[in-house]
């Protein structure tokens, strides 16, 4: 039986989500104390432990069938492979950062001066896309070490949350592209892989959705009970289920997690009472 290759980073940032969007696909394996390659018990998938870095090549090349991966990565390594779902997990951004005591955001300072990065292609994308010409300084780590070794005049690097730059003495000034994890795959799949693909994305939409996705739940009035559907995003309509106080329903529904703060004053003054949020593990639609 054919199994789905997938590729994961070994260690580092996006390890640990990504095995944990595994899991809260119902995807487990035994875990052999550092394998490269383990079987899973609960889906035809391999899971192949890599070198971040690589990702892309294997992709591509075949050797696996799809990845777990930052977009930024994929952009800098400019391999033909295709992305098809994006993650909304391991968030960041390539951007421009100079050393505290240059006044000016302006990207015109970067020119004909050096930058020290570990996204070249990225890099010179966007300075030739900005007219600027800039000696780029290629450094594998701790490119915000550079300036204060007197490497370069600034840096283009990967920053999250920024408190790296700050300790390091830079400030960000200007972000080159946002990035988060997603799954890429290699565009020549068989049909029988691009079937377990499938299976594999409806389980990981089902989690990402649920993750984005609360159970509303409240007693309404009955007189009150459209209003306080209009209000409702819902899917299709809301559950209303009778209470033993008569004239009294309670209304069952579904709301991003980012809607309920808008919408929770609209349901108070609608009528609604004791509002409850909880939390759905899966979300099928």
């Amino acid at each position: 039986m054919n199994k789905l290759k997938i590729a994961i980073q070994k260690s580092g940032r996006l390890f640990e989500d990504s095995i944990k969007l595994l899991k809260d696909c119902g995807i487990f394996y035994n875990d052999g104390r550092d394998q490269l390659k383990v079987e899973c018990e609960t889906f035809p998938m391999e899971i192949y432990f890599l070198r971040n870095s690589d990702i892309p090549q294997y992709v591509e090349d075949g050797v696996v069938d799809i990845a777990i991966v930052g977009e930024n990565l994929l952009i800098e390594k400019q391999k033909d492979i295709e992305t098809v779902q994006k993650l909304g997990f391991s968030k960041c951004r390539v951007s421009l950062a100079v050393p505290k005591n240059v006044d000016t955001d302006d990207i015109s300072f970067f020119q004909n001066r050096k930058i020290a990065t570990s996204y070249p292609n990225t890099l010179r994308n966007f300075l030739q896309e900005n007219g600027i010409q800039a000696e780029i300084h290629l450094i594998s780590g701790s490119v915000e070490i550079a300036p204060n070794m007197g490497l370069a005049d600034g840096i283009c690097d990967i920053v999250s949350s920024g408190s790296t730059l700050f300790k390091n003495g830079l400030r960000e000034t200007r972000t080159i592209l946002k990035s988060e994890a997603v799954i890429a795959k290699n565009k020549n799949l068989s049909s029988e892989k691009e079937h377990l693909l499938e299976k594999f994305l409806f389980r990981v939409k089902a989690v990402l959705k649920a993750k984005n996705t609360k159970y509303i739940l409240m007693n309404v009035p009955n007189d009150k009970i459209a209003q306080v559907s209009d209000i409702l995003p819902v899917l299709k309509s809301p559950t209303v289920i009778p209470l033993a106080d008569e004239g009294w329903s309670s209304i069952h529904s579904v709301i991003e997690e980012k809607r309920f703060w808008e919408v929770i004053d609209e349901l108070k003054q609608a009528g609604a009472q004791d509002i409850l949020i909880i939390p759905i593990d899966k979300m099928v639609i």
